[in-house]
């Protein structure tokens, strides 16, 4: 009895201490993203500084610093940390899903879905709007709608794979391939968008698909608050029930869990959750993806800890982003999923390369 007291204390120390790690982790995610958004309110060509800000939090900024920091980078670094949160949290519940490392929720064909919707609109609706050889935009039409169209045709695209799994079975092989057959097909409507468009609205397509965080404002903040946090929440709440999955569906159902009404209620949320941020700010690539790996890699595959940190990293992640986006080439803005793809890319290269494969199985 006295060995078996100590075996248990033992456990439970090392559960603590694999706890305060965790929860250390997750403290030095929040320092960096706290540090990453000061770096970004000043930095720019315009000269607005630490002392402009602390000015502005006193009420006694210039009409000048106030415009830039209120109207302009506040709006954009919290676009950026709502976007890359909600990509990283869709790709970190989508790779748990499916049981697959290499599944992102672009495996669902949603972004192509969404950028097919944008094409609809700038082509057939006169809507959205033109890159003008600066950081500034001429707008052509109403630019609302390119979003609208956007989301709308992302709900097609997640209607497609839901009718397909109900008809085959939400198994994450009959998932994977619907999502590969709506990507095909709207690649192909993006394509035939671009055949019959004019030099200004080719020219309107080809940016929108970049993927911009300069499009952010206070109107579509509130949107995606209003979306993305309650579906953090509902994830990171069923966090146990996608852990179950991870054993197998055999061995889920042998626990009470419903499989097929679980995994698609998961795939439709982060399908949702990818077509706002889309609909909003185009296609950035590789955040869904490289973010929730580079986590796994530091707290394991399935940790509680999972959700919430990739959603801190995600949000840190895109934020970086976008601010050497706009510093590397100042006064130029490079669009953010540029940046993305070139940093995803070998990220995601040296991960495969490190056996990310054996790693997601243990």
């Amino acid at each position: 009895m006295l060995r078996l007291n100590v075996e248990r204390r033992a456990v439970a120390g090392r559960y603590r201490a694999h706890v305060h790690r965790r929860v250390a982790f997750m403290i030095v995610l929040v320092v960096l993203l706290i540090a990453a958004a000061l770096w970004a309110l000043m930095s720019g060509p315009s000269g607005v500084g630490l002392s402009d800000i602390l000015d502005l939090c006193r009420g006694e900024a210039t009409g000048l610093a106030y415009q830039i920091v209120w109207n302009i980078r506040l709006p954009r670094i919290a676009g950026a940390i709502l976007g890359g949160m909600s990509l990283a949290v869709a790709g970190a519940v989508v790779q748990l899903l499916l049981r697959n490392p290499l599944a992102s929720p672009y495996t669902l064909g949603i972004s192509n879905a969404a950028a097919f919707g944008a094409s609809f609109a700038i082509v057939v609706w006169g809507a959205g709007s033109v890159y003008g050889g600066s950081s500034d935009l001429e707008a052509i039409g109403n630019p609302y709608w390119v979003t609208v169209s956007a989301f709308l045709w992302s709900l097609v695209g997640i209607g497609i794979i839901l009718l397909l799994s109900r008809y085959k079975g939400a198994t994450p092989e009959i998932i994977i391939l619907s999502g590969i057959i709506v990507s095909s097909l709207f690649g192909a409507g993006i394509s035939a968008m671009q055949y019959f468009a004019d030099n200004v609205q080719l020219a309107s397509i080809v940016f929108w698909t970049f993927g911009d965080i300069s499009r952010a404002s206070w109107e579509n903040l509130w949107v995606l608050a209003a979306l993305s946090l309650p579906a953090t929440i509902f994830f990171i709440r069923h966090i146990w029930t996608y852990k179950a999955l991870q054993s197998g569906d055999d061995h889920a159902r042998s626990l009470g869990l419903r499989v097929q009404r679980v995994r698609l209620t998961g795939m439709v949320v982060a399908a949702l959750l990818t077509a706002v941020v889309v609909s909003f700010y185009g296609v950035i690539a590789f955040v869904g993806l490289v973010v929730p790996h580079i986590i796994r890699r530091v707290i394991g595959p399935g940790d509680r800890f999972l959700l919430p940190a990739s959603a801190i990293f995600g949000g840190f992640f895109l934020l970086i982003s976008d601010t050497l986006a706009r510093m590397l080439l100042s006064p130029v803005v490079l669009p953010v999923g540029i940046l993305t793809s070139f940093v995803g890319a070998p990220v995601f290269l040296l991960l495969l390369i490190r056996g990310l494969g054996r790693r997601y199985r243990n």
